[in-house]
């Protein structure tokens, strides 16, 4: 007979790791403009995404991550929020949020949502009602801050998007703050009543189901109340990885616009919050490029503040051995107890495999590769739709554009549009089976079509994806292991995966030549990954842009 002892263990046990489900967690991002419309008006929504949800599923990852659906005038399409409470109609309804949520629920599927709270759009209720006097119950919901004598805004801050980060109110005569658009007015963090408001709003869709969020900007909510002016960041340590050159916005040290010392408390408010309800989790979009590791250790640790963060390190950077194992292990020196995120393709940035790719390089081989490497680090995941396919960035005409980032900085920048496109599913059907409509919200490139899903065999990139996953899944140590003995050559990179079950040896040939890498196989095991590499005397041959997974004993 059990003992109730027993049964009581299991059933901890059992309930802690659907608590940690997050950790070492793949979690496939949809824009949901750009998935699948089911309406027929040119843009995805919210019924398109539940009709493709098995696909997803078969794909073998754990969670989906919804970029804003909320109610908003699509200046920033969708994170500029007017009712966190509502979908928009482009998007379709709650009962359609509630439908898509059962149904990624039945397939084993967890929900994660955006949620956009340092800035909301300004025809939110709140902001209507804070700009129309000095005196109303909203009056200092938002960062508000007289000229200087001259006239001119009240400190030097910019907008990511472009020109001053404050702009003139003539009803209340001040400037309001705004680190992105105009249209996108900052809320004031530094007042009680909005925080509480702001987790009322969490709670609203932790009651409904969702099973964590994705917190933008999340380094962001704080501002300095001194409103001091940022100083100038030397000329060898401009860094970013969106428009880097052409953004002067780059070129401050943002000491006092963002990652302020107050965050820390809100995060923890918020962590209790989230604490109340089961299995929840959280990753934050940290965007400080001078101390991103730093805050990510701060926002991590300690277990009451963010689940995870996701690094912006291969977000951009070179696809090179030595840049890899330096990021890694700084990020391993640096954040000790938290738990990463890694993505190499999102919303904002030029997809992977252009980014990525160098002349006479195979793009099918890079993704396959790039996907193994990802999908071996010690960390959650984030892969963003399309990138199973190998999809590259889409070259959009200047008239085709509709990113207001890439409006303003063109040609020199062009946005994020490219990486927006819709999803391509079919390469013969209309629009590649994204939507019926005559135009689209972003053209479907010819190029993307070729390779749409259905043409997708059986060694290409969607299958090597599919492979991997259930690979990653049968391997507690790739999930959840540590990472141990990293090291670079030239061309390749090493690492091994470790757990209380097994020891795993990974190697990457991230170069176009083929490589040699010197270990000791003598107790190595090839794993039952599929691999080209040959054994030799003194370690592993391996072809180019190849990799090798095997068991140590």
């Amino acid at each position: 007979m059990t003992s109730s002892f027993a049964l009581q263990d299991n059933a901890n046990q059992k309930w802690q790791k659907q608590k940690d489900w997050w950790r070492g967690a793949v979690i496939y991002q949809i824009y949901p403009r750009s998935f699948q419309d089911a309406s027929g008006d040119g843009v995805g929504d919210l019924r398109g995404i539940t009709d493709r949800l098995d696909y997803v599923a078969d794909l073998g990852v754990d969670a989906i991550w919804l970029s804003p659906f909320f109610t908003s005038p699509m200046k920033d399409f969708g994170y500029d929020v007017s009712n966190y409470r509502d979908v928009d109609p482009t998007f379709g309804t709650l009962a359609d949020f509630d439908q898509l949520l059962d149904k990624a629920h039945r397939l084993g599927l967890k929900v994660m949502i955006d949620q956009v709270i340092s800035h909301t759009s300004d025809l939110h209720d709140w902001f209507e009602q804070s700009r129309q006097d000095k005196t109303n119950e909203k009056a200092d919901w938002y960062v508000w801050a007289d000229a200087k004598p001259d006239g001119s805004p009240p400190n030097n801050w910019l907008s990511i998007f472009g020109g001053s980060a404050w702009t003139w109110d003539p009803r209340r005569c001040q400037y309001y703050l705004h680190n992105f658009l105009a249209s996108q007015p900052d809320l004031n963090f530094h007042n009680p009543d909005v925080r509480k408001a702001l987790l009322s709003e969490v709670r609203f869709w932790l009651d409904r189901g969702v099973d964590g969020f994705r917190l933008d900007t999340v380094n962001f909510y704080v501002h300095d109340k001194s409103l001091r002016d940022n100083p100038a960041l030397p000329k060898d340590q401009i860094n970013a990885t969106i428009a880097p050159a052409v953004n002067p916005y780059n070129w401050q040290n943002h000491q006092f616009d963002k990652s302020q010392p107050e965050n820390v408390n809100f995060l923890i408010d918020l962590r209790a919050v989230l604490d109340e309800y089961d299995h929840i989790t959280t990753v934050g979009e940290i965007g400080d490029a001078q101390r991103q590791l730093e805050l990510m250790a701060e926002y991590t640790s300690g277990g009451n503040k963010l689940h995870m963060a996701y690094t912006f390190d291969f977000l951009g950077g070179e696809f090179k051995a030595p840049y890899f194992a330096a990021r890694i292990k700084e990020l391993e020196d640096i954040v000790t107890d938290g738990w990463p995120c890694w993505a190499f393709s999102n919303h904002d940035v030029v997809r992977h495999v252009s980014r990525w790719a160098e002349k006479g390089r195979n793009a099918q081989t890079l993704a396959q590769l790039s996907a193994t490497l990802l999908l071996s680090l010690r960390g959650s995941v984030c892969v963003y739709q399309g990138e199973e396919l190998a999809l590259p960035e889409a070259d959009i005409a200047f008239e085709d554009l509709v990113d207001p980032y890439g409006i303003e900085f063109w040609p020199n920048f062009k946005g994020r549009d490219g990486c927006r496109t819709p999803m391509v599913w079919q390469k013969d059907g209309p629009n590649a089976g994204f939507s019926v409509a005559n135009k689209t919200w972003l053209p479907v490139p010819r190029a993307h079509a070729e390779l749409a899903v259905d043409q997708q065999d059986d060694g290409g990139t969607l299958q090597h994806y599919r492979d991997f996953l259930r690979f990653r899944q049968q391997h507690s140590a790739l999930k959840t292991g540590a990472i141990e003995h990293l090291e670079a050559s030239e061309q390749v990179l090493y690492f091994e995966r470790s757990d209380e079950n097994e020891r795993l040896i990974c190697v990457f040939n991230m170069s176009d030549a083929p490589a040699e890498f010197a270990v000791d196989m003598s107790k190595v095991q090839d794993s039952d990954w599929p691999h080209t590499a040959e054994r030799t005397e003194t370690g592993l041959k391996l072809p180019p842009l190849g990799a090798y997974i095997g068991v140590k004993g």
